[in-house]
């Protein structure tokens, strides 16, 4: 195991009726900037509790941020936090939501462009607003880390970053805010959350055994209670589970002290930019063929994975590693999650392009041993045509 250093700020609320919490959380004289949605927390009824819970605190809000928080969409807020001497910003929706509440609290007081925050990952980032989240939708796991992931559509690009800054300082988490959810939602959110422990799990062996375990845990959670939760919407304990999976999925401890490859995300993220495919369905295309590719650089993952997370025991090697891989394929199928570019009629010609588009980002040596070039990505979409 890598030496590490693992600090998590965010103080998670959790459970029913946990929003009134946030009159805990912001001092009484603070301004707030709500920032939302589309307007779902008005019909579902987390728009009025989290108002009663703001009280007499004087609150500006902006609405509108979309799946895959575009930068034009989100500047108009920035300018509002500076106009109006905003103290506090709270997220209050997915994890899109809180995504662009990051870029946000960390552009208010930037003196350059913006975007830069986001093309240099984050690096120039010296300040932020305080962040409170109230999450409606589990997915991302942006409630508890320190990363963001923000589209820029006039120049098709999406890009994350990352800085300690942008950590929320609280986040409620009440399951029953995300009953109403649509089904396509849910399931991307559960896609998403079981792709970001694979991509910190499924490397090489590093002797982390509270972390391999730890994310087999959330694995096996996630194959139990996804159909569950999909099923029944308002089953309290399979959505509760679900909920806070998908947080643990991705905050910190998973990944601490152990390899990582992101490389999956980093080209789903490309289609969502030309194409505009659900995030999660990205990582379901992309998936299943970077494991087929990297089967032996993976291996001892893999096999380790094949038998703690899907009980597969049988058969040489090579099957086993087959197996695994072809699971892992099936249980995106079995979410409602399809898992091929001809399924969202994308021509298998995207395969070039984005693979150009990293080499010119200087996103040319990616995986966890940097063996992941161009031309081996545009082989990876091209299997998964």
């Amino acid at each position: 195991m890598d030496n590490f250093t693992f600090h998590n700020p965010t103080r998670i609320h959790f459970g029913k009726g946990q929003i009134e919490k946030i009159a805990d959380e912001i001092p009484a004289s603070a301004t707030v900037l709500l920032l939302a949605g589309g307007g779902s927390i008005k019909a579902n009824g987390v728009y009025d509790q989290v108002k009663s819970a703001l009280g007499e605190r004087q609150v500006h809000e902006h609405w509108g941020v979309e799946a895959n928080p575009d930068y034009d969409t989100l500047m108009p807020a920035v300018e509002i936090c500076r106009a109006k001497k905003i103290d506090w910003v709270l997220a209050v929706g997915g994890g899109s939501v809180v995504d662009g509440a990051k870029f946000v609290c960390a552009a208010v007081d930037y003196d350059g462009e913006p975007w830069t925050l986001v093309e240099d990952f984050g690096s120039s980032i010296k300040s932020a607003l305080p962040l409170g989240v109230v999450l409606t939708l589990p997915a991302t796991g942006s409630e508890a880390n320190s990363a963001s992931v923000i589209s820029r559509r006039s120049i098709k690009a999406k890009l994350p970053f990352m800085n300690p800054k942008v950590f929320p300082i609280f986040s409620v988490l009440d399951p029953e805010t995300t009953f109403t959810l649509p089904e396509r939602q849910v399931a991307n959110g559960i896609g998403d959350a079981f792709c970001h422990v694979i991509e910190q799990y499924l490397t090489y062996p590093a002797g982390a055994a509270v972390q391999d375990q730890f994310a087999e845990s959330i694995f096996r959670v996630l194959i139990e209670v996804g159909p569950t939760t999909l099923a029944e919407p308002t089953n309290y304990e399979a959505r509760a589970n679900l909920v806070w999976a998908a947080t643990c999925a991705l905050q910190g401890v998973v990944g601490a002290g152990v390899p990582q490859d992101w490389s999956t995300h980093m080209i789903g993220h490309e289609l969502t930019a030309l194409h505009g495919i659900d995030h999660a369905r990205t990582l379901a295309i992309v998936l299943p063929n970077l494991l087929e590719a990297q089967r032996e650089t993976k291996r001892g993952k893999l096999l380790q994975y094949a038998e703690r997370v899907w009980g597969i025991t049988e058969g040489d090697e090579e099957s086993r590693v087959s197996a695994a891989i072809a699971k892992t394929r099936e249980f995106y199928e079995s979410i409602g999650i399809p898992t091929r570019l001809q399924d969202y009629d994308v021509s298998p010609e995207v395969a070039g392009i984005v693979a150009g588009r990293l080499r010119d980002r200087g996103a040319d040596t990616l995986g966890e041993h940097g063996d992941l070039t161009p031309e081996r990505i545009e082989a990876i979409l091209q299997a998964a045509a």
